[in-house]
């Protein structure tokens, strides 16, 4: 039977590095690999495949209008073209979280802003895949005054802004599946209820 929690909740850390007994690459793919972890965990050894992925950032980019900055991006895994936030994975080594999110913002929408507020991050799959995304809320936003040349899937994205509100009735109602908009549009709507509660 389940116990009664009152106190803040948080997620813990988890095995030694010394549970693990062994770890290798089971597919070496183009953009991320799979990979067998073996782990000792309660007595017994186990061992789970898994992305071993770099990472993610994403913006949620607010006009001062209350509009979200959206594109539409073609996915092959669910073949569908979903509404998302600028986003991509962390792939270069000597950028830190905020300067990756800048130039995602301006290389997928040709867009930059000068207020930068860290809003959530989360675990996309973590039954399956070690990838984090961190999601920034941008903001006095303005255009770069340059194209970026787009390739593969990437190629005829064209940036809408759609009301907050809107947004937040689509993700409600299941219009919108993008994981990262989901949780950003979300955190954003939480945080200003909080706000206007004091």
């Amino acid at each position: 039977m389940a116990e009664m929690n009152n106190s803040p909740i948080s997620d813990d850390t988890g095995l030694a590095d010394a549970a693990v007994t062994n770890k290798k690459v089971a597919f070496a793919g183009k953009i991320w690999n799979v990979v067998a972890k073996t782990f000792e965990f309660q007595g017994e050894e186990l061992t789970r495949e898994y992305i071993d992925h770099p990472g993610a950032v994403a913006v949620l980019a607010i006009n001062e209008k209350d509009e979200v900055l959206l594109i539409k991006q073609y996915r092959a895994p669910v073949n569908q073209y979903l509404y998302e936030m600028p986003a991509g994975i962390r792939d270069a080594e000597d950028e830190s979280d905020i300067e990756s999110a800048k130039r995602e913002l301006a290389e997928e929408a040709d867009y930059q802003a000068e207020t930068w507020t860290h809003l959530h991050s989360f675990y996309t799959t973590p039954g399956s895949s070690s990838e984090v995304i961190e999601i920034f809320l941008a903001q006095d936003l303005s255009p770069t005054g340059y194209s970026f040349d787009r390739t593969s899937e990437e190629k005829g994205m064209v940036p809408i802004w759609v009301p907050f509100s809107q947004v937040l009735d689509s993700v409600m109602q299941s219009k919108t599946k993008s994981p990262t908009l989901v949780v950003a549009v979300l955190a954003l709507a939480a945080r200003r209820n909080s706000e206007s509660n004091g």
